[in-house]
């Protein structure tokens, strides 16, 4: 079993968009239950399927399987939930850690979100400048919460 270690948190100045160039992402949730969350992404020429459990914490698991681009594009258009989750992608590497920053389009403009994986939730992180409020814990900010809720809507 994969396990996703993850701490969020909101962004709260434009530093980080020097450090990387965006990839853009579209996905879709196939299942968007609490504890039970299935995904379809594509990000630039590639796709995957992720399933992901219920939340330990900031500990969860997670199993994704790379799937053919033309398959990924049908889910997305006709069997996952409306509308698509649309972003930009940055990744940036600090101090042997990646932070994604994911700065979200449609009707979730305006958020920008930064996200580090770990290998245990004691390891200690030092926050880039850019960084600010932890919202890990807060599930508006997950992504199978912003498409049926979207953040230009709170």
């Amino acid at each position: 079993m994969g396990i996703e270690i993850e701490r969020k948190f909101l962004v709260v100045s434009d530093e980080w968009k020097r450090l990387a160039e965006p990839v853009f992402m579209r996905q879709g949730y196939i299942c968007s239950l609490p504890g039970r969350v299935v995904r379809v992404r594509i990000e630039a020429d590639s796709a995957m399927l992720t399933m992901k459990g219920k939340s330990s914490g900031i500990s969860r698991g997670e199993w994704e399987y790379a799937i053919p681009l033309m398959d990924a594009e049908e889910l997305l258009r006709n069997l996952c939930e409306q509308p698509l989750i649309e972003k930009k992608r940055y990744r940036i590497a600090i101090d042997g850690l990646v932070w994604e920053v994911d700065e979200f389009l449609g009707d979730n403009a305006g958020l920008i979100i930064a996200e580090v994986e770990l290998l245990s939730e004691e390891q200690s992180v030092i926050l880039p400048n850019w960084v600010g409020e932890e919202v890990s814990h807060d599930h508006r900010y997950a992504n199978a919460n912003l498409f049926k809720h979207p953040y230009t809507r709170w």
